[in-house]
């Protein structure tokens, strides 16, 4: 499906809500790839699509990391633009790690484990860092940040265990 097309069908679902995500997960709901973490990785372990976490607020953009600049944290390799970024990152990783995994923030208060766009769909909010589906999904969840956060962090903590037991539904791009 194109990419315009499968984008515009992903805003119509996050406007009929929970119920039709459910019946369209039949066609694009994935488990669990990699269980034992919930941190948005792909099938080599590397979490949020090998973008560099601190360059959000080092930098405010979305960089890519090196390979020769990785750590592992919380079962996935974490990669980053330079050294001081990585040990900035492995000094504090819970400031500079996404929330809810790098999973689409949107999704979550849908409660569902959405696959996310480190590279368009980012926002920094009151110090930390979230990822959207892409960047109209981003600028639906600006609309109302605290309620959508309010909404995430009830639905989290079954993803995160739905995430961590293999149990979970991920829709993926």
């Amino acid at each position: 499906m194109p990419t315009r097309r499968r984008t515009r069908m992903i805003h119509r679902l996050a406007r009929l809500g929970v119920a039709a995500l459910a019946i369209l997960g039949v066609a694009i709901a994935h488990p669990a790839d990699a269980a034992g973490t919930s941190v948005m990785t792909d099938a080599g372990g590397i979490a949020i699509g090998g973008y560099d976490p601190v360059a959000y607020f080092t930098d405010t953009r979305a960089l890519a990391g090196k390979p020769e600049f990785s750590a592992e944290w919380q079962g996935a390799v974490w990669r980053f633009a330079s050294a001081a970024h990585r040990d900035l990152f492995l000094a504090d990783p819970a400031r500079y790690a996404p929330r809810y995994g790098g999973w689409c923030a949107y999704g979550v208060t849908m409660g569902v484990a959405a696959e996310a766009d480190p590279a368009e769909g980012w926002t920094l909010y009151d110090g930390r860092l979230y990822f959207a589906y892409d960047a109209g999904t981003r600028a639906r969840w600006s609309q109302d940040i605290a309620a959508n956060l309010a909404a995430a962090d009830t639905r989290w903590p079954a993803i995160e265990a739905g995430l961590l037991d293999g149990t979970a539904k991920i829709y993926r791009k």
